[in-house]
């Protein structure tokens, strides 16, 4: 499978747009991806067609050890990373353990790091379970996907490969009650013939209805920077991401624009 994968179950640490000198988690497997999406941007490559089989993921045993053992490098190092954080190979929420493996975080967080952050990059696919809801809960930034305001276009843009409904994971994003950030990817090109575009003006003022029931504390809008498995897709111009921002801004929420 072509794409960018990560082989460490802990990664980095590595500079992120986002979120500083960040540590990665990987809690997905090391050879392959494993999400619940597929979408046409990701610079993990195409998901695996077979996604019934559930390969094998690092315990939350190993996933522990290996955070304690590279926690005390950092330290000894004087290499303090800003923000711990889930992404990796896929979908980090689709680990049978997350909730557990948050709360071994949380705590080796504030034995070794005190100062640093715990964050998540997520698709929300899985924040209808309660176990992982509470736990996106307990982190200091909970990082949701939202690329679309309408439906069809969320379908095309990021083919949910296990069943996802549109409306209900916009409702369930409500249900945070604003203890979340959504990050946005903006992009334009054709796939299949079709064409894809979610900064139209239709389709960005649907997005604005939705963050306007939601009231993310921050949204995070970027485009594209990596090779994606959909070659034709266009990076859109900051020029263009800042006039997004300015609507969310409207709004009363606090848009940034990462590069």
């Amino acid at each position: 499978m072509s794409g960018f994968l990560f082989h460490d179950v802990i990664f980095g640490p590595v500079r992120s747009r986002r979120l500083g000198l960040s540590l990665g988690i990987n809690l997905l497997p090391s050879h392959s991806k494993y999400c619940s999406f597929n979408c046409i941007y990701c610079e993990c490559g195409w998901t695996p067609e077979n996604m019934n089989a559930v390969p094998e993921l690092p315990s939350r045993e190993l996933v522990s050890q290996y955070l304690e053992y590279r926690l005390k490098e950092l330290v000894e190092e004087d290499h303090i990373p800003d923000t711990l954080t889930y992404a990796g190979n896929g979908e980090p929420t689709m680990h049978p353990d997350f909730a557990g493996i948050v709360d071994d975080t949380l705590a080796l967080r504030d034995q070794y790091l005190p100062g640093a952050r715990v964050a998540v990059l997520s698709n929300a696919s899985m924040i209808h379970e309660p176990s992982v809801f509470n736990a996106l809960l307990k982190l200091d930034f909970n990082i949701q996907k939202l690329d679309a305001g309408f439906e069809w276009l969320f379908l095309r843009i990021n083919h949910p490969v296990l069943p996802v409904k549109f409306n209900d994971l916009i409702r369930d994003l409500k249900k945070f009650n604003g203890k979340v950030i959504l990050q946005s990817m903006f992009l334009r090109g054709t796939y299949q013939g079709e064409v894809i575009d979610n900064t139209t003006g239709t389709e960005v003022n649907e997005w604005l209805k939705h963050l306007s029931g939601i009231r993310p504390s921050m949204v995070m809008i970027y485009p594209i920077s990596r090779a994606t498995p959909v070659h034709n897709l266009e990076k859109i111009s900051i020029f263009e991401l800042e006039k997004i921002a300015e609507k969310v801004r409207d709004l009363g929420i606090e848009a940034k624009v990462y590069s």
